[in-house]
């Protein structure tokens, strides 16, 4: 199924959504411009676009799992939310969770050897790099019902590791 998503470029250089082939459940968010990233920093990573995402939907933005794999850039708040009544920009937030000595040389996202400025154990994200995916999601809303009790079940208030994991 799909759905028509109004996407808004905010900078001429802002790069549209696509997906990466006709089944793929993501599509790729880009880099609007480059962004240098030390050893745990968490930078914002602008993408330059607005979406209108249709009522009764959630655009998720999750990690690409190549970068992933290839890097150690996290997406912060993974999966993020954008709601379908925000219509500002779109931004990854991106943790670096190695350390200076962990890496060799600075890298780009792309895998490439690049010449910067940046400190050893850097991540260079170029501009329009693929840095996350976003996936339309569609989400109920819930009616809160107060209530004095709620039903039994065999795990009752049982939290954290009580089912054995």
């Amino acid at each position: 199924m799909k759905y028509d998503v109004r996407v808004k470029k905010l900078h001429e250089d802002a790069v549209i959504p696509t997906y990466g082939s006709d089944a793929a459940a993501g599509f790729d968010l880009y880099a609007l411009e480059e962004v240098v990233i030390q050893p745990g920093e968490t930078k914002l990573i602008k993408t330059g676009l607005a979406f209108e995402i249709p009522n009764g939907f959630e655009m998720q933005v999750r990690p690409r799992s190549g970068l992933s794999k290839k890097t150690k850039l996290r997406i912060s708040n993974s999966p993020g939310t954008i709601d379908a009544d925000y219509r500002g920009e779109v931004g990854i937030l991106v943790d670096h969770i190695g350390s200076s000595n962990e890496e060799m040389g600075v890298l780009s996202t792309k895998g490439e050897t690049i010449d910067s400025k940046a400190d050893q154990g850097s991540y260079v994200i170029a501009k329009h790099d693929r840095i996350a995916q976003g996936v339309l999601q569609q989400v109920p809303q819930a009616i809160f019902l107060e209530v004095e009790s709620l039903n039994d079940t065999s795990r009752g208030s049982g939290g954290f590791g009580s089912t054995g994991n």
